[in-house]
């Protein structure tokens, strides 16, 4: 028997329910919702998160497509879901709790007898690292970006090589492999052992059909490679970028791109312009370095230092 909250399977079943992380300021008990599918064989456990971050859903629409295809009886091993992590910032349609105004994904392990993020980041850290594998899903928030996987422990962390090709068979095409802040999901699992990647499903208000399609087929991909379902992937060279270029405006104004994500990048291309409204340039800003044309923000309109895009950089292929 496997038990994730209230959730609880046994061998060849599956179950949802809730884990209970604290309670609203009317006292009522907060539970995020959970699904453990267990396999009618032995395997490895496979730990899925979503929505750390409140208003990346992506990874919320890949949950509610898994869990409906996967059949116990197919499946050797384990598979534990947490289908919403920030409760608060979801219910709100926010990035950060909005109850401590904390960004959820730097407070990972997490203190139990902390404060509200901390306490969510501890109950749903000691389900993941009960895992042999962790896949945490988000999107680049509400900004424009490519579909890519992060590989967030460094390149000299003692698993760096095994978050390598966790992102490799997750598939998205390109890899961001630069060691991420303190308090990401996936700088600690690493450090406890758990081989664990950060899937970033595109960046969209409210959820986009693309990533989530191929958001659903990289955890399946990682369900056959490592075992837990028959079948084999067609695992493809990914492009990978360990560096990362941002750009802020020189000035006030409306932004147009002259790139368009994905594209290559040389050092010295024009990236964007600056104009004010009657379309009188007032700024251009080109790249440093070579690279991918990685993220950009939604918006036209920019202040002056304003955060514009991202280009990935020390491109190569793995």
């Amino acid at each position: 028997m496997t038990t994730l909250g209230t959730a609880s399977a046994a061998p060849g079943e599956v179950d949802t329910g809730r884990l209970e992380v604290g309670e609203t300021r009317d006292g009522s008990p907060i539970g995020l919702p959970v699904a453990v599918i267990n396999g009618l064989q032995d395997g490895r456990t496979l730990y899925v998160q979503a929505a750390s971050d409140g208003d990346e859903l992506n990874g919320v629409g890949v949950v509610r497509r898994v869990v409906p295809q996967l059949d116990p009886a197919e499946l050797s091993g384990t598979v534990l879901v947490v289908g919403i992590v920030n409760y608060h910032a979801f219910q709100v349609a926010e990035h950060r709790n909005p109850v401590d105004d904390t960004k959820m994904n730097r407070t990972y392990p997490g203190d139990e007898n902390g404060t509200s993020s901390e306490r969510i980041a501890a109950a749903t850290f000691d389900v993941a690292r009960r895992a042999d594998l962790i896949l945490d899903l988000h999107q680049g928030s509400t900004s424009r970006m490519i579909n890519e996987v992060r590989v967030r422990c460094g390149r000299r962390h003692r698993l760096h090589r095994e978050c390598l090709e966790l992102a490799k068979t997750f598939g998205c095409g390109y890899i961001l492999d630069q060691k991420g802040p303190e308090g990401q999901l996936a700088r600690v699992g690493p450090d406890e052992g758990v081989p664990t990647i950060d899937p970033e499903l595109g960046g969209s208000v409210g959820w986009n059909e693309e990533s989530i399609r191929l958001g659903t087929k990289g955890v399946f991909n990682v369900l056959r490679h490592y075992g837990f379902l028959e079948g084999n992937v067609d695992r493809k060279r990914q492009t990978r970028a360990k560096g990362f270029d941002q750009y802020g405006s020189p000035t006030g104004g409306l932004v147009d791109f002259e790139k368009e994500l994905g594209d290559r990048v040389r050092a010295g291309d024009t990236l964007f312009e600056v104009t004010d409204v009657f379309g009188r340039l007032k700024g251009r800003v080109t790249a440093d370095n070579d690279g991918i044309f990685w993220r950009t923000r939604r918006l036209p309109q920019v202040a002056t230092g304003e955060y514009v895009c991202s280009v990935g950089t020390d491109i190569d292929a793995y």
